[in-house]
């Protein structure tokens, strides 16, 4: 049901880190191509940043372990949208939280179009016995038909990139030497099925570094990766370890400068992505395939583990799930294969 008339459209995206970022080329796009709109986003305090430099756009943060915490705390979430007068919701999570919103906006007849998130396809596409392998539609274009549906189609080729932000001061804590290309390299990934392995990583890392050509900025977070960054970063000296010591703004305003970033199919490349970033990707047990490869980037800056090899990828969409044998499929990307194609990337610059 088309809404033309509608001015301001709550956008539902509460998780996870690469998710919400993918939302940013599309709503971009809307807010350009049609100016008397206004969004707000709804999602948690933590990715509040990713939406601070896009104009009409504003973040409620959802308290999902305070006070919107469940039923009676959605309700009360639902009253405070409602002040908002909002006039349509984009629910682009479709999740058991967003549908109990969707039950309390249909109180106040608000048009509430839910993302179809593909399941049966993505269901066939983790099939080991599936006929063929085959793209699903993207995230961009699942979260483009919600808006389509309510009255703002919006095609692929219309959304946009964020710009570039100013490098933060607190850069100068990571002791950045000037003069050096800066890349990022993210190792790290929710699952350890999307993981490059840590020996192997490293060898990348020391082979970029040894190169004496460029900045390494390494990204992450936890006790645990920050332990084995800061390892990284007191024995390689291109290296610099910004987890734990930026802020996430900071994070996000580096990551824009960067030359290239590479990462796994986690939230960091899409985050590079978003700002147009070079983004090489390293995939393991999950595929481009599913439609979350990062927007706007060429297919072949994703390097695939060998298929003929483990016929069954990919056997998870999210990467927590993998037959047995499975286990070491990312050993068969080379980390001489991961150097060059970063070194082929960077040298496009020149």
């Amino acid at each position: 049901m088309a809404i033309n008339n509608t001015t301001h459209i709550l956008v539902i995206r509460l998780s996870a880190m690469g998710d919400v970022a993918m939302t940013v080329p599309v709503i971009i796009g809307l807010i350009k191509k049609y100016p008397q709109i206004k969004i707000t986003v709804l999602t948690k305090s933590f990715t509040a940043p990713i939406f601070a430099d896009i104009p009409n756009v504003s973040v409620f943060n959802a308290d999902v372990k305070g006070k919107h915490k469940g039923f009676k705390g959605l309700w009360r979430l639902y009253r405070e949208l409602k002040s908002l007068n909002i006039n349509a919701v984009a629910d682009l999570h479709n999740v058991l939280r967003s549908t109990i919103l969707k039950q309390f906006f249909k109180l106040s007849t608000t048009p509430f179009i839910q993302i179809d998130k593909g399941r049966a396809e993505k269901k066939e596409l983790i099939n080991p016995n599936r006929v063929s392998l085959q793209p699903l539609t993207s995230t961009f274009e699942r979260y483009a038909d919600v808006f389509n549906k309510l009255g703002y189609p919006i095609a692929t080729n219309e959304m946009e990139i964020l710009s570039s932000k100013p490098i933060p001061e607190t850069l100068l804590d990571l002791n950045v030497t000037k003069g050096k290309m800066l890349i990022g390299i993210a190792p790290f990934a929710a699952f350890q099925g999307k993981m490059y392995p840590l020996p192997l990583i490293e060898k990348v890392i020391k082979a970029l570094n040894d190169t004496d050509k460029y900045n390494i900025v390494l990204f992450g977070g936890g006790k645990k990766e920050i332990e084995v960054l800061n390892t990284w970063e007191q024995q390689y000296n291109n290296c610099h370890n910004a987890a734990g010591i930026l802020s996430f703004s900071d994070e996000l305003s580096l990551i824009s400068n960067l030359k290239l970033m590479l990462a796994m199919d986690s939230g960091n490349a899409h985050l590079a992505a978003m700002y147009g970033v070079p983004t090489v990707t390293i995939w393991g047990i999950t595929h481009p395939y599913a439609g979350f490869y990062p927007f706007s980037q060429p297919k072949e800056n994703a390097l695939l583990s060998d298929r003929n090899k483990y016929p069954a990828i990919p056997t998870s969409i999210y990467g927590n799930k993998y037959p047995e044998g499975y286990e070491n499929v990312m050993e068969t990307i080379l980390p001489e294969t991961v150097i060059a194609k970063v070194i082929e990337v960077l040298n496009s610059y020149i």
